[in-house]
């Protein structure tokens, strides 16, 4: 048994609270809160109570209650019985008071004599409203809520309508209400009010919680963050009604291994949840008292499970329409069902739907089941997820393996791979489904998961099939490959992946195609740390045995890693491969693998440095990705597009872009790593060394086995430069020893771009001059028969710092420039400008031209550069307005306040301020208060949560 807790603070009411405030500290006053069954209306006027509550003002409740016969007026003095204090301290009564001493004995001794009876039972009802409101007025300043007044007795809305006609001056009543079990669905008092001048009033109607505020509900609950796909999952599956919502929170929290908020699985959680036991009682409640034929249409309407129309719920109850036309009404009153716009009727949330639902016994539930798959069958087009759900709640196992095969194979044609996937589990889970049935499933699964996103879920079921004794060898060996290249793409299992291939190749004897693909994905060069000369060996032998494989999707799906693997490794013999390529074909299986060929030559010309073909490609492959339906490949070539977006110097928005990339394919580790990269690079630019080593890391810099390889070594060049711009020398080459031995193992030379001219420079400032010089000449000899442009101008910036260690600043000057030209040629300006940069530094003459670089940078948004040109300048006693000119911002940010904003919100200290942007301490005093002031932060904590 776990405590039930509801939320420590209000969430998603702050608007409807104020209303309340301002209502009621304006008396006289009355106040209406409207809304279904478990909104939080008696949370809000809690809230309320407790914003008001003071010594000068009086608070009391009375709670109305779902009694036969209620008693007349009795939630009125129940109110009323308390207040014997605050009479003692109030001055005299009216004698008219007297009349409740038969109602409330608790004050007889405050109250005056009873008056002599009138012998008129009207007059008596009169006599008695009359002292309710006059003891009312001396209480003074006084706060009524009667809650659930749909419950009440008509006397005592009689009595409140009396008393709000002409409320005591010190008066504010409120009152909270259910309108769908008001009798007739009337006004809350039986008939419209209205406040008499001088009265303030409002009336609130609480609806439901939209997603946001469902999140906030939910981590204050939980007290840990919530991620937002599993907040939308909760809204579905609660309707955002805080009372279901609270309940299935605790529900959810007393499952075994708890709530993950992240977002994994938050679907299937919901729909595995056993209805808590106060929302299925207040549901059947719900459904008590209502006539037979309005119940049956509850129960299939439960059993249907989706929004249905009046003609469609007939037929289900065989009743005729127009009995069931009021059958649907009554339960439109009683709550049970609600109307969509499209005037069809359904359930509010699947947890009402399933507390009628297993409510119903076993037989009767197969009945309509059967019942509901007879006449949907008929419809055109066939509803077939429905269909395939109610052949399997039925027991029609035969009908449930068709309509389920039919309804996966028309999901992947909508591109709907997690579907599919999630169909075909379910049918292969099934004892019942023969062995050949199951081969085919299986095989067919395995293409499928391959397609879609949520595949860590995919691998343990994968896992689970490998000793099922209904798979063929064949079909063993086809699930083994699947597994395998589900591992390599999550993080931590790469190398565990590549093993599953290995194992898959030798079980797919008769599958040439098959073997393949295994032999294709064993001879990627970027997939962990093997050794080139393994992938290479793997590589020609697809080469010899491709011949035997029919054009076709084996053939399209070898030719996308195999043409890929020597693009990516500066094989000039890939571009003849591709030229001799027919990327055109209508069969959508395809499709999928020639979106992969063409994101995979994207990615691996944006690492050799072919940036405008990488471009082409990219476009080619998402436009036919989006058309055939392949989530993964364009995740990849999402995050591939993030890094040419940031070599291309297109940084405007490129940050959220990655954070939110990064968060919708959180489980696929080659798109995860790729992004943190660029993360790491702005990060860098923007002087945020922590956040820039903490995106390097998550590389897979500690596990270079489990890593994507240009990913990781382009990282170790990121903390190696990160390093040496915080002067820590030390760690520097020790980061780049670290990097250059994973490198020469690799043995990928094309890939050096990132890395190796890093390394130089460390190793130049530690002054190991014979290993910079050693790496220099290795990549000379590593490239000579290379087509890797990137690689090549690396080169060239290598031997620029060697010359300039060495103490020759004109040859150093000139190559920095050659260097710098190719750059922008490659169209990289930041790279470009880096090398500009160093040209001018090694110049002779002083740094002319920095000014300039300094805007250029700024532009880009490489703060941290321009901020070191303008520090150079200040050193030399030059200093070179921006060509923009000056201006005043008021209190907006200025671009330097903007800097120093970011780094703060990063949690970086003055000092750290001063060195990310070359300033004085002072400077970043004077900057921190005017970005405090304009934001109106009180603090730097205050700031960071802004």
């Amino acid at each position: 048994m776990g405590l039930r807790t509801s939320s420590p603070v209000l969430i998603g009411r702050t608007a409807e609270l104020g209303t309340l405030v301002t209502a009621v500290n304006t008396a006289p006053s009355v106040v209406f809160v409207e809304g279904e069954a478990g909104i939080g209306k008696t949370r809000l006027v809690n809230e309320l109570l407790v914003a008001v509550r003071s010594e000068s003002v009086w608070v009391t409740t009375g709670y109305c209650q779902p009694l036969r016969d209620p008693f007349p007026h009795g939630v009125v003095f129940e109110c009323l019985g308390g207040c014997a204090k605050r009479l003692s301290a109030s001055g005299r009564l009216s004698a008219v008071t007297g009349s409740l001493r038969p109602y409330l004995p608790e004050l007889a001794d405050r109250l005056p004599p009873a008056p002599e009876p009138l012998g008129d039972q009207a007059a008596e009802r009169h006599r008695l409203f009359r002292a309710v409101r006059d003891l009312l007025a001396a209480l003074g300043r006084v706060v009524v809520v009667v809650e659930d007044i749909q419950w009440a007795d008509e006397g005592s809305r009689q009595l409140l309508r009396f008393v709000m006609t002409d409320p005591p001056p010190g008066l504010s009543l409120v009152v909270t209400y259910r309108r769908e079990e008001l009798p007739g669905r009337s006004a809350a008092l039986g008939r419209a009010f209205r406040p008499s001048p001088g009265t303030s009033s409002a009336h609130l109607v609480l609806g439901p919680l939209e997603p946001e505020e469902v999140r906030g509900l939910a981590q204050a609950i939980l007290g840990t963050p919530v991620s937002h796909e599993f907040a939308v999952d909760l809204h579905g599956g609660t309707a955002g009604i805080p009372f279901v919502l609270e309940e299935t929170l605790h529900a959810l929290r007393q499952r075994e291994g708890g709530i993950r908020p992240d977002g994994r699985g938050a679907k299937r959680m919901l729909a595995e949840l056993e209805v808590p036991a106060l929302l299925r009682e207040a549901m059947l409640e719900r459904l008590d008292g209502l006539p037979a034929h309005a119940r049956a249409l509850a129960e299939c309407a439960a059993v249907l499970n989706c929004p249905a129309d009046v003609a469609l719920l007939a037929s289900m109850t065989m009743l005729a329409p127009a009995r069931a036309g009021t059958a649907v009404s009554k339960l439109l009153t009683a709550g049970v069902l609600v109307e969509d716009e499209d005037g069809r009727y359904r359930y509010r949330h699947p947890l009402a739907q399933r507390a009628v639902y297993y409510a119903l016994p076993g037989p009767r539930r197969q009945e309509l089941h059967n019942r509901a798959l007879r006449m949907l069958a008929r419809q055109d087009p066939r509803p077939l997820l429905m269909l395939a759900e109610h052949a399997k709640r039925a027991g029609q196992h035969a009908a449930r393996l068709r309509y389920g095969e039919e309804a996966a194979a028309l999901a992947m044609q909508a591109g709907d791979a997690t579907t599919a996937v999630e169909l075909r589990l379910s049918l292969v889970a099934e004892p019942a489904v023969p062995p050949a049935d199951v081969n085919r499933l299986v095989s067919r699964l395995c293409q499928d998961a391959l397609t879609g996103l949520h595949q860590h879920e995919v691998t343990a079921e994968l896992e689970r099939l490998l000793p099922d004794t209904r798979l063929s060898e064949d079909v063993r060996g086809e699930v083994r490959l699947g597994l395998g290249l589900l591992l390599i793409r999550q993080e931590g299992a790469l190398e565990r992946g590549r093993v599953e291939v290995q194992l898959a190749i030798d079980d797919l004897g008769t599958r040439p195609d098959l073997a393949l693909r295994g032999m294709a994905v064993l001879a990627l060069p970027y997939i962990g740390i093997t050794p080139l000369a393994e992938n290479m060996r793997w590589l020609q032998r697809i080469e010899r045995e491709l011949g035997a494989v029919p054009r076709g999707l084996s053939g399209f799906a070898v030719l996308a890693n195999s043409i890929g693997g020597r693009m990516h490794v500066g094989d000039p013999l890939a571009w003849q491969q591709l030229a001799r390529v027919d990327p055109l074909s209508d069969d959508v299986g395809e499709q999928r693998h020639i979106a992969r060929l063409y994101c995979n030559l994207a990615d691996s010309c944006s690492w050799t440095g072919h940036y405008q073909q990488a471009e082409r490609f990219i476009r080619n492959g998402l436009s036919v990705a989006a058309r055939c339906g392949a989530p993964y490949v364009v995740g990849t070539a999402e995050a591939t597009r993030i890094r040419l977006d940031w070599m291309a110097g297109r940084w405007a928005g490129l940050q959220e872009r990655a954070w939110q990339l990064a968060e919708t394919y959180q489980h696929l580790m080659p798109v995860v790593s790729e992004l943190h990269l660029v993360l790491g690079w702005t990060d860098a630019a923007h002087g945020n060394w922590d956040g820039a080593a903490e995106h390097f890391a998550r590389t897979g810099l500690s596990d270079p086995g489990n890593s994507i390889a240009p990913v990781m070594l382009a990282a170790f060049g990121g903390v190696v430069s990160v390093r040496l711009a915080q002067d820590d020398v030390v760690e520097a080459c020790r980061q780049a020893d670290r990097g250059l031995e994973v490198f020469r193992h690799k043995g990928v030379w094309a890939w050096a771009g990132e890395l190796v001219p890093e390394a130089v420079e460390a190793y130049c400032a530690a002054g190991r001059t014979a290993d910079a010089e050693k790496v220099t000449e290795e990549l000379a000899v590593g490239l000579s028969s290379l087509d890797a442009p990137l690689a090549e101008v690396a080169l060239l910036d290598c031997r620029a710092r060697i010359a300039a260690h060495r103490g020759r600043p004109s040859a150093a000057a000139q190559e920095f420039h050659r260097a710098g030209r190719t750059y922008e040629r490659l169209g990289v300006p930041y790279r470009a400008l880096r090398m500009a940069e160093l040209a001018a530094h090694h110049a002779p003459g002083g740094p002319d031209g920095m000014g300039e670089l300094a805007d250029r940078y700024a532009e880009l948004g490489a703060t941290r550069d321009a901020a070191r040109c303008r520090h150079l300048l200040r050193s030399h006693g030059t200093t070179t307005p921006s060509r923009r000119g000056r201006r005043g911002y008021g209190n907006e940010l200025s671009p330097r306040e903007q800097d120093v904003a970011r780094l703060l919100a990063g949690g970086r200290t003055n000092r750290e301020i001063a060195e990310a942007l070359f300033l004085s301490r002072r400077t970043v005093e004077q900057h921190v208060a005017r970005v405090l002031r304009k934001l109106g932060a009180a603090s730097r904590t205050e700031l960071q949560r802004h």
